[in-house]
């Protein structure tokens, strides 16, 4: 006789991880192609002869360090085992029954409702603006969402920018969103991407400085994305002190390694060298949604480092063609396909097959 696991396990999808292949050009996973930091990397050398020694469980130094960064107090800030991690533990301390409702929109980041699930918690999803063949955007529909808020509704998750489809909404459509939810309901801003917008300065949505007097908005980002440090898993949630609190009393003891914490505070440190880097992805960003657009292909304006292709059923077939062409990208079932910027010959690897006049008949 086994021994008694969870019957609703088996429903839950496991996370898929974007393809490798040895020999292809991987732009499946939203990683960039740019190595840790100089400064990083000599701390990640330096940590790595401690690693005899458990790391500081409480992520101290990191949290001041954001803290003094962010301009806000070290009891607003807590670490993760990067943001996903996070994610999970929001819903571990805003839930606990099938009743409590986890509020999200779809399609946005695959872990949401595998989080939601696994904390035991209802998964309600509401659909992008276009999903249905309208105002094809592909972005937040926050009317939608603030309407689908019941009395059950405990967490919220706004991917902004979205993940997969790259889009972003603006400061005052955001903060129109938070004034419509319950101060009772805990609205996650999942900024993974942040250091890829370039909205104006009047419509950035920089969560950190909406939430400062919202105790019910807490913001997630990572060090996994523009710092480079996706292989180390790292990541922060800011928010009311409250919230950090929970979030203490549910992390899992030592998960932020020595060597995170350690890169993680010489990546702050050396971050006026990050500029440089990220305006080059918006580039080669920009560069590739101007000939996918000019080849026929609907492609919605991004603020991350992707581009998004909403293929529908055409997406799994578009997926296998870029990998018979030596090019990994991120199908998503029936909805659309996901493509990472990389270095500039690997996105012209990915342009030229997009753009030949075969590849465009069959997926224009």
């Amino acid at each position: 006789m086994s021994a008694h696991i969870r019957p609703d396990l088996a429903s839950i999808p496991a996370y898929t991880p974007g393809r490798s292949n040895p020999g292809a050009v991987k732009l499946a996973s939203n990683e960039t192609t740019l190595p840790p930091l100089p400064a990083a990397a000599k701390a990640i050398v330096a940590a790595a002869e401690l690693s005899h020694r458990y790391p500081d469980n409480q992520s101290s130094e990191l949290r001041a360090a954001l803290a003094e960064f962010l301009g806000v107090d070290v009891a607003n800030v807590a670490i993760g085992c990067g943001s996903v991690a996070l994610c999970q533990e929001l819903v571990q301390i805003t839930c606990s029954s099938p009743q409590d409702e986890v509020l999200f929109a779809w399609r946005s980041f695959e872990a949401y409702p595998i989080v939601t699930q696994v904390g035991n918690a209802t998964a309600v999803q509401v659909p992008l603006t276009g999903a249905h063949g309208h105002d094809p955007a592909y972005i937040h529909d926050l009317d939608a969402m603030a309407a689908a808020v019941t009395e059950r509704t405990r967490l919220i998750f706004v991917c902004n920018p979205n993940n997969p489809t790259g889009t972003a909404v603006g400061r005052a459509e955001l903060e129109r969103f938070l004034d419509a939810v319950p101060a009772g309901v805990l609205v996650v801003l999942d900024e993974a991407y942040y250091e890829y917008m370039r909205l104006t300065p009047q419509s950035h949505p920089d969560g950190v400085e909406i939430g400062r007097h919202r105790p019910n908005v807490v913001v997630l980002r990572t060090f996994s994305k523009a710092y480079g440090l996706a292989g180390l898993r790292v990541g922060y949630a800011v928010g009311a002190p409250e919230v950090i609190t929970a979030l203490l009393k549910v992390h899992i003891p030592f998960s932020v390694n020595r060597v995170a914490q350690a890169a993680a505070i010489a990546s702050l440190e050396a971050r006026h060298e990050l500029l440089e880097r990220t305006d080059g992805v918006i580039a080669e960003r920009e560069r590739m949604r101007t000939a996918l657009l000019a080849a026929g292909y609907q492609v919605p304006p991004s603020e991350t480092n992707f581009v998004w292709l909403p293929l529908g059923a055409r997406s799994p077939e578009f997926g296998e063609a870029a990998a018979a062409a030596g090019v990994l990208v991120r199908p998503y079932a029936t909805d659309g396909v996901r493509v990472t910027i990389g270095d500039p010959h690997e996105n012209e690897l990915f342009i030229g097959f997009a753009t030949e006049a075969g590849v465009v008949a069959r997926f224009t």
